[in-house]
């Protein structure tokens, strides 16, 4: 089933806010770029056509031709797999990336925490799904105040324990009148992570939900990739019975919905499964009831990787998702054969999913990572030299971009000279 274009608004985002970082300073703070860089505006420094090489060591680059095909190849599958998009913004907390994802047609930007929803309504995006419980007083009030601001502007949350609700509720209580949030009743599984844990516990959280005056039951989401984490039947067994047990859940709440009915599950790792269970819920005009969105928040995918998600993912190879990210790092010193230190480490790469990858040598791995240096071990015979800059793979986007402020976005990485043709501002 293909998404009719127009059944339903993708989210919007203040372009203008977005354009605007371009008028950001550059300074000392931003790792990497020179010093004749300093003082001058992003768009000022972009203009001048500089080469990655310009650049200081150690560097983590984005890609442009792989971030256009990943936005685009996802963009794609979800529509024809009769599903939508709320790409998780937490990966990379960079506007200017939700801004393409939602032009590509995303639905809306997923977050993890209050605070990262406020970043993201800073820059006007108008349908933020909270992949979280949402038990923060200060935050549920701001929620309820930009709703009642704004009747276009909403922020949808999960709540996984009668507590819970009773919580929000209570933080609610002066919150302008008419204003409910949507919430949708998150499902887990023993062993994983938030959620009840079974569906009958869920049940007894929705009618909590229904009887609530400040909140509104609106779907039904978890998180199918903390089940399992390679492809090995056993896993793949896990995250079926997990999905099949989030469809049962919103069947059993039919004819609960108010208006209409969410049923969203994460789709990085698992995107083929979670399509294959829920995607048969989808009934987007409510032909046989509630309206009703099958939501994936895949986050991983605008950014993919060389290593954890290249691995598992059913988009890799073949299908169109390639790695847009790339760290560059240079050879600080040759102290003994088949070793060289680099000048990258746990303070500019990811290391929670796999070491990084040396791309470009032979018979080279790294084998540990200090704060500031990488051992990289080589064959006893590499000519590789103190001096030499390293291109690396890397794994696991989500824990790659926090460690960068502004990051330099180059036109393409298998480049001789690879030029910068942006600069990517971050808000951890």
């Amino acid at each position: 089933m293909t998404i009719e274009s127009g059944s339903a608004q993708p989210g919007c985002i203040d372009t203008g806010a977005v354009a605007a970082l371009g008028d950001m300073v550059i300074g000392p703070e931003h790792k990497a770029l020179p010093p004749a860089a300093w003082g001058r505006t992003v768009r000022e420094f972009v203009s001048g056509a500089p080469h990655l090489d310009e650049l200081q060591t150690p560097v983590f680059t984005l890609d442009r031709a792989a971030l256009d095909t990943n936005i685009a190849v996802m963009a794609d599958w979800a529509a024809t797999a009769g599903v939508r998009l709320a790409p998780h913004g937490k990966t990379t907390m960079a506007p200017r990336l939700w801004a393409e994802q939602l032009a590509a047609g995303a639905w809306a930007i997923t977050v993890a925490t209050g605070w990262q929803a406020q970043v993201a309504r800073s820059f006007g995006v108008n349908r933020i799904v909270l992949a979280n419980a949402f038990l923060d007083p200060i935050g549920l009030r701001w929620a309820a105040s930009e709703s009642a601001l704004d009747p276009d502007f909403e922020l949808i949350s999960w709540v996984d324990g009668v507590d819970a609700v009773a919580l929000m509720e209570r933080a609610l209580a002066d919150a302008p009148d008419g204003v409910r949030l949507p919430v949708l009743v998150e499902l887990g599984g023993p062993h994983g992570r938030t959620g009840a844990r079974s569906v009958e516990e869920a049940l007894a959280v929705a009618a909590a939900v229904r009887s609530s005056t400040r909140l509104e039951l609106t779907g039904v989401g978890g998180y199918e990739g903390v089940f399992a984490h390679d492809r090995a039947v056993e896993s793949l067994s896990a995250v079926d019975d997990y999905l099949e047990n989030l469809a049962r859940l919103h069947r059993a709440l039919a004819g609960s919905y108010a208006r209409r009915a969410i049923v969203s599950a994460g789709g990085s790792a698992f995107p083929d499964l979670a399509v294959e269970h829920l995607a048969p819920l989808a009934d987007e005009h409510g032909v046989h009831g509630v309206p009703t969105s099958v939501v994936l928040r895949s986050g991983a995918y605008v950014i993919h990787d060389d290593g954890y998600y290249a691995g598992i993912s059913p988009l890799s190879e073949g299908r169109g998702l390639r790695s847009a990210m790339h760290a560059w790092a240079r050879v600080l010193s040759r102290p003994e054969p088949g070793l060289a230190l680099l000048d990258a480490g746990k303070r500019d790469m990811p290391f929670d999913e796999g070491l990084p990858v040396p791309q470009r040598l032979s018979d080279a791995h790294v084998s540990a990572l200090a704060d500031q240096h990488a051992f990289l071990r080589l064959s006893g015979d590499s000519a590789l030299a103190v001096g030499d800059v390293v291109r690396l793979g890397l794994s696991h986007p989500c824990t790659a971009m926090d460690k960068w402020r502004l990051i330099p976005v180059v036109d393409d990485a298998d480049a001789e000279r690879p030029r910068v043709v942006d600069l990517v501002h971050t808000f951890f």
